[in-house]
């Protein structure tokens, strides 16, 4: 089976710490190179005055340098370029999510796979265009929520069959981080910012992971801070036909947390790391105060290797349209019903 050739949209941070490490681990896939911003695509027609132009790509440029210097690869020099190139079969886009639509749907228009990160769309609407499209073309569409891959997800798993904790009664899921530097595109609303979008996306995808296709919201609450322009922390629950509740929280002007707590009816089960665990650490798991080591994995890689999986398997692809929608329908109805409050 010939290499599967990946382009990468954008110098982003994301791409050059995690994204391309985990892919030099992968036989099936080869990078091929990265495009940059054209000042086209940053400015539209506003264009700012010559010098600002020319510290924009005087910053593009040391990135791509630095990429380069790194990984190798070709440098694109706009991210059409990159999108309209026979030298790639599948792309991966790290931008802000406020443009994930446009670029993913242009990539998919030219016929090359996507793997989006997280969120993937901004609405319900998009989701369901997105996978359509992706479908009438036979295209992989993968929404980079690395962690539900990670090994320490199925042991929690496996240990909650073994009936260890008992009958489960509650789950709780929290994430948050301190305040990251001021033009960070998470509180810029325009960017597609917030914490439900961006913290509280990771707390409702493990609990409907949890929870099964048939996980709703029962309530929702998004909370702001006088100064941005961006919902800053929020907390809700969902449930299932079973009567299961998965309590959330999340903010992203927090005290770091990362935490998941089962409460069954012979135990409580809480880990500390669930949903960010680099690869290699060792995460650990508290059952009834006693602290078990659980296996060390690599998300981003396992996550690429799904990405290639769904490329090669119409089961794997439809499944992952499936689960694109589903976490967006759930993201917009917390939204309407914390509005609604």
């Amino acid at each position: 089976m010939e290499k599967i050739k990946i382009g990468v949209i954008s110098p982003s941070e994301i791409a050059f710490r995690r994204f391309l490490p985990a892919l030099k681990l992968i036989d099936d896939a080869e990078y091929v190179g990265l495009a940059l911003n054209s000042l086209s695509e940053r400015y539209g027609e506003n264009m700012p005055e010559k010098s600002v132009q020319d510290e924009m790509l005087r910053r593009e440029n040391l990135k791509a340098e630095n990429f380069v210097e790194n990984f190798g690869g070709k440098v694109f020099h706009s991210y059409e370029e990159l999108i309209c190139s026979n030298e790639v079969d599948a792309l991966y886009i790290p931008l802000p999510p406020a443009l994930h639509y446009k670029f993913a749907r242009n990539a998919l228009i030219h016929n090359k796979h996507v793997l989006i990160e997280k969120p993937a769309v901004l609405s319900l609407e998009n989701a369901h265009e997105l996978s359509e499209l992706a479908g009438e073309k036979k295209l992989a569409l993968h929404e980079n929520y690395m962690f539900v891959y990670h090994a320490q997800v199925q042991a929690v798993n496996e240990i909650i069959a073994s009936g260890e904790i008992g009958e489960v009664r509650l789950i709780r899921i929290r994430f948050g981080f301190p305040m990251r530097a001021a033009n960070d595109f998470r509180y810029v609303k325009s960017l597609g910012g917030g914490a439900l979008n961006d913290a509280g996306g990771y707390t409702i995808k493990y609990a409907s992971f949890m929870l099964g296709e048939s996980a709703k919201i029962l309530y929702a609450k998004l909370n702001y801070i006088s100064g941005f322009e961006v919902d800053m922390f929020g907390s809700g629950a969902l449930c299932n036909d079973e009567g299961l509740t998965a309590q959330i929280s999340f903010g992203m002007d927090n005290d770091y947390k990362c935490e998941l707590e089962i409460w069954g009816s012979k135990g409580t089960l809480s880990t500390g790391r669930i949903l960010t665990a680099p690869a290699g650490f060792v995460p650990e798991v508290i059952i009834n105060g006693e602290t078990r080591k659980l296996p060390a994995d690599d998300a981003f890689k396992k996550s690429i290797e799904q990405f290639i999986l769904c490329i090669n398997d119409e089961n794997a692809r439809r499944k992952n349209y499936s689960d694109i929608i589903q976490q967006a329908e759930l993201v917009e109805k917390f939204r309407k019903k914390a509005e609604d409050e």
